[in-house]
């Protein structure tokens, strides 16, 4: 089986009104249905671009007023889920749930409804500048091309829990992410390597470019989309499908065949999944360990 996923390298800049914002995910999701793509990837922290709007006095705003665009975010990707029959990873928006924020990736079905996966692992940088609080929920996701998992930027970096999604069933790993700096995107993007590697899965990932001069935190954004492979015969020798343009703005495309993954499971150049050694560490991938990851079905 194979599925064509798209990768957006989103482009901040102020706006004016969600009608803005609006257009230009549109503009993504467009560009992506001419290539055909049935899964599209959005970046983390993406939707701060609608602090630079401003209050009522014109005044940029603070992460405390971003969950009150939540309706129209999710109806707005609802609509280009439905309206273009994709599978859209929405990057990550902040709600707030009892009382506690929360950076939560969303999945948008074809048909309308709405996977979520907050993110696990917390950042310093998140912590002291907008009180994030951590989600307590692994998840992987049913769709109609395979089972996949989201992990956002700082997920990536702990192979534990990239582990038990693939012990999930999960072959594709979707990773938004936002980082400010070299060092920020470099630990995102060898890691997504390692855990390709490791777990003999797909990884796609995507980030943050251009900058939001009036919100805190984010006027600075260093992103690259990339979507990575295995190292392994059948794919290239650098394991990338593609990559864009540092921090230009732009989508990335290619196919993923799944038919691939589980041949180099069984007989690749390294079976790295099958070798792990269950006798000297603790498999993540046990049954008990397994039945920490919920399964959406869809």
């Amino acid at each position: 089986m194979k599925l064509r996923v798209s990768a957006v390298q989103y482009h901040l800049h102020s706006i004016r009104s969600f009608e803005e914002f609006a257009n230009q995910c549109e503009h993504y999701i467009r560009n992506a249905q001419e290539y055909e793509a049935e899964f599209v990837l959005f970046p983390e922290f993406f939707t701060t671009q609608l602090l630079s709007i401003g209050d009522e006095n014109g005044r940029a705003m603070g992460i405390e007023a971003l969950p009150g665009f939540t309706e129209q975010y999710l109806q707005l990707f609802i609509r280009l889920a439905t309206h273009y029959n994709m599978h859209i990873v929405g990057g990550t928006h902040v709600i707030q749930r009892e009382g506690r924020l929360n950076n939560v990736a969303h999945l948008f079905y074809p048909d309308g409804t709405i996977g979520e996966q907050a993110k696990l692992h917390i950042t310093p940088f998140e912590i002291e500048g907008w009180n994030m609080a951590a989600g307590d929920e692994l998840k992987v996701f049913d769709t109609a091309k395979g089972r996949i998992a989201i992990l956002t930027c700082y997920d990536i970096e702990f192979p534990e829990i990239v582990r038990m999604v693939k012990a999930a069933g999960a072959d594709v790993i979707f990773c938004p992410s936002c980082t400010d700096d070299r060092h920020g995107f470099h630990r995102v993007r060898y890691t997504s390597h390692a855990r390709a590697i490791e777990n003999q899965v797909y990884v796609v990932l995507t980030g943050t470019v251009g900058s939001l001069p009036t919100v805190d935190l984010m006027r600075a954004n260093f992103g690259q989309a990339a979507i990575i492979t295995p190292n392994d015969i059948p794919f290239p020798p650098k394991g990338l499908a593609a990559e864009g343009e540092l921090n230009n703005d732009m989508l990335v495309t290619a196919d993923l065949d799944l038919t691939l993954l589980y041949e180099v499971r069984e007989k690749g150049s390294v079976t790295t999944w099958r070798d792990r050694r269950t006798d000297l560490y603790t498999d993540w991938g046990s049954s008990t360990q397994r039945g920490t990851v919920n399964d959406v079905s869809q």
